[in-house]
């Protein structure tokens, strides 16, 4: 019998234009493989600010990915939740927003660890269609489930 969830997935990607959305967020220096160590420090600092300020109305986890010129450099990156309103800097939380534009997007649906094949759809995508990334890509996380195959993300790449 095939094990459905080791089967690779298959990726519909769209393009569309966005408008910018608001973020609380930490930003962290981090090398592509330290993500996995990162990004729960970070969020734990944005959800007690957040917990602190009750009316920013808080919505999913968002992580902002700012490109480096060479894919193996560590990049910067805002480890965030989306929010209503701006708001004033606390400490290491900053309000920013996500890039505007064109955006090549398609959803991820299953556990975390095969995020990548996602992103690796969106880049064969652009290179089959001759679009560009621009310098900026980001992660929106869906409501938690306990079933890590009914995880839903949502990866969009700015366009140049």
């Amino acid at each position: 019998m095939i094990d459905e969830r080791r089967q690779p997935m298959k990726y519909a990607v769209v393009v569309e234009t966005v408008r910018p959305e608001l973020v609380a967020a930490v930003r962290a220096r981090v090398p592509i493989g330290g993500i996995a160590q990162a990004w729960k420090p970070a969020l734990d600092q944005v959800w007690a600010f957040l917990k602190a300020d009750g009316g920013l109305s808080p919505g999913h986890n968002l992580f902002l990915y700012h490109h480096p010129e060479r894919r193996d450099e560590a990049m910067n990156i805002d480890f965030g939740v989306q929010v209503a309103r701006r708001f004033e800097a606390a400490g290491d939380v900053r309000c920013i927003e996500t890039p505007a534009g064109e955006v090549a997007k398609t959803i991820h649906v299953g556990p975390y660890d095969r995020l990548r094949g996602a992103h690796d759809a969106i880049h064969a995508w652009c290179a089959a269609n001759n679009r560009k990334i621009a310098q900026a890509s980001w992660e929106t996380y869906g409501d938690w489930n306990n079933d890590p195959a009914l995880l839903e993300t949502t990866i969009r790449y700015l366009l140049v």
